[in-house]
């Protein structure tokens, strides 16, 4: 295939040109000039003016909920929404039903994983079922070809087996991502403490639930070595937290979601459950501190935390409901909207965290056109509007539905294959 006349944008190499690619055999064999190849009879031709080509999207946090939990998302339904979204890499979360804790339950996952049409990788638990009392076998997990650890879903109350956890991930050189919310301080998880749910009559999760391990994490990373990854942080403190601990040298990493840097808890007055996730949603000064951590470089990841429930969950009173919402099909919109319009990002700076942040992170093969990479693309109009009313995913519990985003995603390319065409 020959992919002509697209406005690459490159964040790995700084590149924003016109450019032609040529593909074979799912790798990318040469980058050139606008209408520069010699064209070959068998050569599918594939022209892309006026549109930009990009890396295909790596979102580094998803639940696919299989196996466990598939009357929300399977593995393939969960492919399809990313396909849809751009992403041609995503990495799942090891709170499955049996949990990802060792190798068999892994060697499953990934074998099916495989029939999918787009890359994806799993995790495996830190902790044994995710109850935080014995670590699992770092050592046989990464053999078995997990891409990192994380009990994402629960936070790793106990200081010291945390610590010991960060330093065999170290050993290995994989990351160690971390769901930061104390218990202790948690009333009703999913909606943040403040005015909004004193207003709804909730005690709520205050952001010191998160904040205090953030902090105790921070310093754990700075001496472990480890590269931790902060997943989802929703607090202006927490944010201020890691851009010190990267000062004083530790490999800490930051996912921010689309969710927390465009919304604020007041959110839950007009969209309730849908409105409602861990760690919750917080104030319009969180959101823009997140902003500037993502501006600073102290966040250098944009994940979704893809998170499905079924519409009858979340139809549930709001204490009651579950947390989490979809992701995937709407985050480059997002960005767009929230980022690069108001001027807080450029559209390459948005990418890059979107893209080769995430693979060197995890060393992923993906994440930059370059000769002898993937030839995994996603192609879109920044400047198309478009309105998310059905969605790939076998649930929709989005607060997103029905609101105009920029950025229509037109093709995605994963392997040199076209996984998602735009009706």
């Amino acid at each position: 295939m020959i992919i002509k006349n697209g406005f690459l944008i490159n964040p790995r190499t700084d590149e924003a040109r016109k450019a032609d690619i040529r593909i074979e055999k799912g790798i990318i064999q040469e980058i050139g000039l606008a209408d520069s190849f010699d064209l070959n009879e068998q050569e599918e031709v594939l022209d892309i003016d006026g549109l930009t080509i990009a890396p295909g999207l790596i979102d580094t946090h998803v639940h696919f909920r299989d196996p466990g939990f598939t009357h929300k998302e399977t593995l393939h339904t969960g492919s399809l929404a990313a396909a849809k979204g751009g992403f041609t890499s995503v990495i799942c979360m090891a709170n499955t039903a049996p949990t990802v804790d060792c190798p068999a339950v892994l060697e499953d996952i990934l074998t099916r994983a495989r029939e999918e049409d787009i890359h994806i990788y799993q995790t495996a638990a830190v902790s044994c079922g995710l109850k935080g009392q014995k670590l699992t076998d770092m050592d046989e997990l990464s053999k078995a070809g997990a891409c990192g650890f994380t009990d994402d879903g629960i936070p790793l109350v106990n200081a010291a087996m945390c610590y010991e956890a960060m330093k065999k991930a170290a050993s290995l050189d994989y990351p160690i991502s971390l769901h930061e919310e104390d218990p202790a301080f948690i009333t009703n998880n999913g909606i943040n403490h403040g005015n909004i749910s004193e207003a709804l009559g909730i005690e709520g999760s205050p952001s010191v639930a998160e904040e205090v391990l953030v902090a105790r994490d921070c310093m754990l990373a700075l001496n472990s070595k480890a590269h931790v990854v902060i997943q989802h942080i929703s607090s202006g403190n927490s944010v201020a937290l890691v851009r010190n601990a990267k000062a004083l040298g530790a490999n800490i990493h930051a996912e921010a979601t689309p969710h927390h840097f465009t919304l604020t808890d007041e959110a839950l007055l007009i969209h309730g459950s849908l409105a409602k996730m861990n760690p919750p949603l917080r104030t319009e000064k969180d959101r823009v501190e997140i902003i500037q951590g993502l501006k600073d470089g102290t966040i250098d990841l944009i994940a979704t935390d893809h998170a499905p429930h079924s519409a009858e969950e979340k139809s549930k009173p709001l204490t009651s409901a579950p947390s989490g919402i979809i992701g995937l099909e709407t985050a480059l919109g997002l960005g767009i909207i929230s980022l690069v319009e108001p001027g807080h990002l450029t559209l390459m700076e948005l990418l890059e965290k979107m893209t080769c942040n995430p693979a060197q992170l995890y060393h992923l093969p993906g994440g930059s056109v370059e000769v002898g990479k993937p030839a995994d693309f996603v192609i879109f109009n920044p400047e198309e509007t478009w309105i998310p009313e059905t969605f790939a995913s076998k649930s929709c519990n989005s607060p997103f539905r029905g609101m105009e985003l920029k950025g229509k995603i037109k093709y995605t390319i994963c392997n040199g294959n076209i996984v998602y065409t735009a009706d």
